[in-house]
C-alpha cells in the first residue's frame, strides 16, 4: 500500500492505495463518487473521463498512485462551474443523452472542447469527440449543443474566465494528455482537416529546419497529429548508417511486423500487421522517402487503412543522424508524428503510449546494428506475422512497477 495525497473536487483528501488500483475505481470505491462511470476499462470509450491538475484523463487506465499531489476533479465537482452548467443544460434542451451512461465524460470532453476551441467547426467538434462513445444518440444532439454553446459563448461571454492549463495547440479527450501508470504525455494536435488526404496518397511537406534534437519540429503546425521523440546509437560510421538508411528494403525488414510489397528508389508500398490484445489490424498503404544528403536528415510519410476497422492512418518519421564518439558511431534522432482516426484511434491516446514508442524505437535500433553487422534481424516473428503489441506493453509496465520499487 502506498499513501497518497491528493485533492478531488477541491477537498484534500489522504489514503492508503494499492500500486495496482486505478483512479476510476478508486473514486468509486474510496470516495463514492459513482458519476464516473467505468464501461470499457481499456481507455476506449472515455466514459470514466475526469480532469487531472484541468486535463482530461481516463480514469480506468490511470494508476490512483500516478494522481499523487495532483487536482482531480470529477463530474460531481462541476456544480460551481458556469461553462458546465451551459453544457447541462444544452445537453437536456438537444436531447444529447438517453441511456447517460456516457454523458459524465462526455460533459467534461464538450467542456474542454469549448475552452480549448471557441471557434470549432463540427467537423472539429466531431473529431474532438471521437475519444468518447455513446450507444445510443448518433452524436447529432451531442454535436448541435457543443455547437448551441459556443454559439451562445460569443453572445454572452462567461462571468468567470475558465482557467486554462494547455495552450490552444493541445487538445480534449479526444486526443488526452493521458496519465497512465507513472507517466504523461502532451499529445498535440495540429495540421490537416479531418478525413482529408487519401490512404495511398500521403500529403507532402518540405523538409523543415531541424530544432535542438536535430529533427524539424513540426508537430505543432499539425491539426489532430501525435508526436513523440526519442533516439538511439548505432555503432557505426555516418557515412555507412545513413547508406543503410535509404535502403527501403532493409529498413522494413527492422521493422517489427512490416511485409513490403513493391518498391523503387523513393516510394515504397507494404504493409504492417499489429495485434492489440483481442483487436488485429492490417493496415496497407503506401509511403515516400525524402532525404537531405547533405544535413543527413529524411522524412518518411506514409498513410494506410485498415480493411477491417476501416481505421486510417497518417504518420511521418523523421530522422537526421549525427556522429557519435569521434565518429565511430551514430546518434539517429527520431520523431514519429502520427493520426489515427477510426476505431483504433482510441488505442493512440493511452498513457503508455509513449514508453511502448521508445521500446519500439530501440528495438528498431537493435535490428539496424544486427544488420549492419552482418547477422539477420533479430526478430522472433515472420515479417508477415502480426507484431503483438501486447507483449510490448507488457515489458513496458513490468518496467514501470520495476521502478516504482527501486528495481533497476
Amino acid at each position: 500500500m502506498s499513501a497518497i495525497d491528493l485533492t478531488i473536487n477541491d477537498k484534500p483528501v489522504r489514503n492508503d492505495v494499492a500500486p495496482r488500483v486505478h483512479l476510476g475505481d478508486f473514486l468509486r470505491d474510496t470516495h463514492h463518487l459513482t458519476g464516473t462511470h467505468l464501461g470499457c476499462e481499456h481507455g476506449v470509450c472515455g466514459a470514466c473521463t475526469v480532469l487531472c491538475d484541468g486535463e482530461p484523463v481516463r480514469s480506468c487506465i490511470t494508476f490512483a498512485v500516478a494522481c499523487d499531489r495532483r487536482d482531480i476533479r470529477t463530474i460531481e465537482g462541476f456544480d460551481d462551474d458556469e461553462l458546465m452548467t451551459r453544457l447541462r443544460r444544452a445537453f437536456s434542451q438537444h436531447h444529447a443523452l438517453q441511456c447517460g451512461y456516457c454523458t459524465p465524460g462526455m460533459l467534461i470532453t464538450a467542456r474542454d472542447i469549448a475552452q480549448r476551441f471557441p471557434d470549432a467547426d463540427e467537423a472539429r467538434i466531431r473529431l474532438e469527440l471521437s475519444g468518447n462513445l455513446c450507444r445510443c444518440t448518433g452524436y447529432m444532439g451531442i454535436v448541435a449543443a457543443i455547437r448551441w454553446v459556443l454559439d451562445d459563448l460569443k453572445l454572452n461571454p462567461l462571468a468567470r474566465p475558465v482557467p486554462s492549463v494547455l495552450p490552444a495547440a493541445a487538445t480534449s479527450a479526444g486526443n488526452t494528455r493521458a496519465t497512465t501508470g507513472f507517466a504523461t504525455f502532451d499529445a498535440k494536435r495540429t495540421g490537416p482537416d479531418p478525413g482529408a488526404g487519401a490512404p495511398d496518397a500521403p500529403r507532402g511537406r518540405p523538409i523543415q529546419d531541424a530544432g535542438p534534437s536535430g529533427i524539424a519540429a513540426t508537430a505543432s503546425d499539425r491539426k489532430g497529429w501525435t508526436a513523440i521523440d526519442d533516439s538511439f546509437v548505432v555503432p557505426f560510421p555516418l557515412d555507412r548508417v545513413w547508406a543503410f538508411m535509404g535502403d527501403l528494403p532493409s529498413v522494413t525488414a527492422c521493422l517489427p511486423g512490416a511485409e513490403l510489397v513493391e518498391h523503387d528508389v523513393e516510394k515504397v508500398r507494404g504493409r504492417i500487421a499489429i495485434k492489440f490484445g483481442p483487436m488485429s489490424a492490417n493496415f496497407a498503404g503506401s509511403a515516400r522517402l525524402e532525404r537531405d544528403d547533405a544535413n543527413h536528415r529524411a522524412v518518411m510519410r506514409g498513410a494506410g487503412q485498415d480493411n477491417i476497422s476501416r481505421s486510417r492512418a497518417n504518420g511521418d518519421v523523421t530522422y537526421a543522424l549525427m556522429p557519435e564518439q569521434g565518429g565511430t558511431h551514430t546518434r539517429v534522432a527520431v520523431t514519429l508524428e502520427y493520426m489515427l482516426q477510426g476505431p483504433l484511434a482510441q488505442f493512440s491516446r493511452s498513457g503508455l503510449v509513449k514508453d511502448f514508442v521508445r521500446r519500439m524505437i530501440a528495438d528498431f535500433g537493435a535490428r539496424i546494428t544486427a544488420r549492419l553487422g552482418g547477422d539477420a534481424a533479430p526478430a522472433a516473428e515472420p515479417a508477415s506475422s502480426k507484431f503483438n503489441v501486447g507483449a510490448m506493453i507488457w515489458s513496458v509496465v513490468w518496467g514501470r512497477i520495476r521502478r516504482l520499487f527501486g528495481g533497476r
